[in-house]
C-alpha cells in the first residue's frame, strides 16, 4: 500500500508553500500521503517524533474552524514546536494593515503561517511576502489539506488510490476543487454532478482534465447525480451553503433539492463504496442520516487523519 519514502523529494519539499495540489507533482502529492501514513504510524505506536522541536507556527483564521484549529494546533505540538493562534482581530490585518506587511513581520518571527481565510488572493499574497512556507488551511478556492487528508483515507481502507472512482454530489466548490486536483494527480477517475449555476470553477475543472490527461485519470462534470455516482468506490457530499454562503441556504435547498446523497442514490454505487463528508455536515439536507451514520461512513477517519496530513505537511516544508 505505501510507495518507500524518497530522500530526494523530501529535500525538493523543504521551505515549499503549500497553497493548492495544482503546486505540487503527482510523486511529490503521493510523498506526502505516504509520510502521512508513516508518521500517524508512529504516533499510534507511541514513538517520539519530533523533527520541528524549537519551531512555531502563526495560525491565522479569518474564519472559524473545529478541526483546522485543533488538528494544526495539536499537531505542531506533537512535532515538537508551538503554534500560536491569531484571529483576525489579534493581528493589524483586522484594522487594514497591508497583508505585504503582515506577511513579512510575521516572517521574522515564525517558522511557517497556516491562514484559513476567504478570498484565494489573500493566500498567494501572503506566500509572495513571507520569507517562510505558507500553508493553505482553506480559502474559497481551495482546500488541499481536507483533500490531502482524504487521499490518505481512501488508501488507508481501500488499499490503492490509482484507478478508483470518486463521485461529488453538490455544490463546486473549494472542496470539489482540491478533490478533482487531486484525484487527477494521482491517477484516480472522478465524477461531479452540480445543479445549474453551482458548477465547479471551468479554469480549475480544465487545469484538472489537462493534469488528468497525464496521468491517466478521467474527470466528468455533469448535472445527474445518478450518472455521476454510478459504479463508484467512494461517494463524496458537502453542505450546500458553506461559510460566507448562509444568506443562500433557502435558495440553496431549493437548487439542491434532488442532489441529497441517501440510500436510493447510494444503490448506484459500488455495493462497497465509502461515504465521506469533510464536516460539519448537516444531516437530512445533502445527506441522509442512513448514509452519513451508516456501515460505508468513515467520515470521523477522515476527520482524524486532518491532524496526521497536515503534521505531514509540516514536517516536510518547515
Amino acid at each position: 500500500m505505501q510507495h518507500t519514502l524518497n530522500e530526494e523529494l523530501a529535500l525538493s519539499l523543504k521551505g515549499r508553500d503549500f497553497l493548492a495540489l495544482a503546486d505540487y507533482a503527482p510523486e511529490e502529492v503521493r510523498y506526502l500521503i505516504d509520510l502521512a501514513i508513516d508518521i500517524k504510524k508512529k504516533h499510534k505506536a507511541g514513538e517520539v517524533y519530533q523533527p520541528l522541536k524549537g519551531k512555531t507556527l502563526g495560525m491565522v483564521f479569518e474564519k472559524s474552524s473545529t478541526r483546522t484549529r485543533v488538528s494544526f494546533e495539536v499537531g505542531i505540538y506533537q512535532l515538537g514546536g508551538q503554534g500560536l493562534f491569531l484571529s483576525r482581530n489579534d493581528l493589524q490585518i483586522g484594522r487594514g494593515e497591508p497583508i505585504w506587511d503582515t506577511g513579512q513581520v510575521l516572517s521574522r518571527y515564525l517558522d511557517g503561517i497556516m491562514i484559513r481565510t476567504f478570498a484565494h488572493k489573500i493566500v498567494i499574497d501572503l506566500a509572495r511576502s513571507s520569507t517562510v512556507p505558507v500553508i493553505n488551511g482553506l480559502t474559497d478556492a481551495a482546500h488541499p489539506c481536507q483533500a490531502l487528508c482524504d487521499y490518505q483515507t481512501v488508501l488507508e481502507h481501500k488499499g490503492r488510490l490509482e484507478g478508483l472512482k470518486i463521485a461529488y454530489i453538490g455544490d463546486g466548490n473549494n472542496m470539489t476543487h482540491s478533490l478533482l486536483m487531486g484525484a487527477a494527480k494521482l491517477g484516480m477517475n472522478m465524477s461531479v454532478a452540480s445543479p445549474e449555476g453551482y458548477e465547479a470553477d471551468p479554469d480549475i475543472v480544465a487545469q484538472t482534465k489537462a493534469v488528468a490527461a497525464g496521468t491517466g485519470s478521467q474527470i466528468h462534470v455533469c448535472r445527474d447525480p445518478r450518472e455521476a455516482i454510478e459504479g463508484a468506490d467512494i461517494v463524496y457530499s458537502d453542505v450546500w451553503a458553506s461559510m460566507g454562503f448562509e444568506a443562500e441556504q433557502k435558495e440553496r435547498e431549493i437548487a439542491f433539492a434532488n442532489y441529497q446523497v441517501n440510500e436510493e442514490l447510494t444503490k448506484y454505487a459500488k455495493s462497497d463504496y465509502l461515504f465521506m463528508h469533510c464536516l460539519p455536515a448537516h444531516r437530512g439536507e445533502e445527506v441522509s442520516e442512513g448514509v452519513i451514520d451508516g456501515k460505508h461512513s468513515i467520515i470521523y477517519d477522515q476527520a482524524e487523519n486532518r491532524l496526521h496530513a497536515q503534521k505531514a505537511i509540516m514536517a516536510a516544508i518547515m
